[in-house]
């Protein structure tokens, strides 16, 4: 009977330890998480980080349509009155109307604009990059103050170079980010036959 009694204690005291040593594990897996989920939710918020040379520009009203040609402050534009119908997005390999790529910013596109003599690898560059992703807009055009500009619903900035951290991170800043005024509409189904 004392034996009994012995092996029962023994049991439950090794029960009581399992016990313990599950919650243990437990806690620590869910202690373990929240700092990978810490980590994680950091560097996608240093990712989507802005480069420092991006400028904020006067756009006025989002909404804003007209059928004629508008005369805009900046080249490229960064928002304002345009066309009502957008852009189809992706790479095209002659300059694009002003108006129409306008309503594709308003849609929460990114449109990557280069300078006709930009070098051919790195027309390549910008060219894959709209092929690869959604809400990217690629032409050249003319007289710009940097090799590649980049244009978001009011926002904008010069790069030197296709192959730019500071080009990555616009894009992952700014394509549908929170300065876009209609986030989630159509990026296809308007004008134009991207290459």
């Amino acid at each position: 009977m004392a034996n009994r009694n012995i092996r029962r204690i023994d049991e439950e005291s090794s029960g009581s330890r399992r016990t313990y040593i599950i919650i243990g594990m437990v806690a620590a897996l869910l202690i373990g998480g929240f700092i990978l989920l810490a980590i994680v939710d950091s560097r996608q918020k240093a990712a989507s980080t802005p480069p420092d040379a991006v400028q904020d520009v006067e756009v006025g009203e989002a909404g804003r349509h007209t059928e004629g040609k508008v005369d805009y402050d900046q080249n490229p534009p960064a928002g304002g009155e345009h066309n009502p119908v957008w852009q189809n997005c992706g790479y095209y390999p002659e300059p694009i109307p002003n108006e129409n790529a306008v309503h594709s910013l308003e849609h929460g596109a990114v449109w990557i604009t280069y300078s006709e003599d930009l070098p051919e690898g790195q027309v390549k560059n910008l060219r894959d990059r709209a092929t690869n992703g959604d809400y990217l807009l690629v032409s050249p055009a003319e007289d710009l103050p940097s090799p590649i500009v980049a244009s978001a619903w009011g926002k904008q900035a010069q790069i030197e170079k296709a192959d730019s951290e500071d080009l990555d991170r616009f894009i992952r800043a700014f394509r549908q980010g929170p300065q876009t005024p209609e986030p989630g509409a159509s990026c296809s189904g308007g004008v134009g036959e991207p290459s």
